[in-house]
């Protein structure tokens, strides 16, 4: 999505009148499948593709993979908000993130 899109879902979700980068929405639901099993599911991701764009140093995909990833750890009850958290979760971002591909997260 835009900047505009990402940044009316942050201020109408989340009280705050800025564009971000990423956004997730936890879901937690499970749903049946035709086999019998059930999936959960676990949210929704949006990224901001131009301030991905701008984020990215020289590797657009590499960014919004580390944003997919950065958003999936929040739908897995992750966050940064204090200092401990911000490091565990930074940890498992980069973690994911090799084992992907080799691509590390960057700044």
């Amino acid at each position: 999505m835009d900047d505009a899109a990402i940044r009316d879902l942050n201020r109408r979700y989340r009280s705050k009148d800025r564009a971000a980068d990423v956004l997730s929405f936890p879901m937690g639901e499970e749903e049946p499948l035709e086999n019998g099993t059930r999936v959960l599911l676990l949210g929704d991701v949006v990224i901001s593709l131009p301030t991905a764009a701008r984020q990215a140093e020289a590797d657009l995909a590499a960014e919004v993979a580390r944003l997919v990833v950065h958003g999936v750890l929040h739908l897995l009850g992750y966050d940064h908000e204090r200092e401990e958290d911000a490091v565990r979760m930074r940890a498992r971002e980069e973690e994911i993130l090799q084992r992907l591909g080799g691509a590390s997260s960057g700044g």
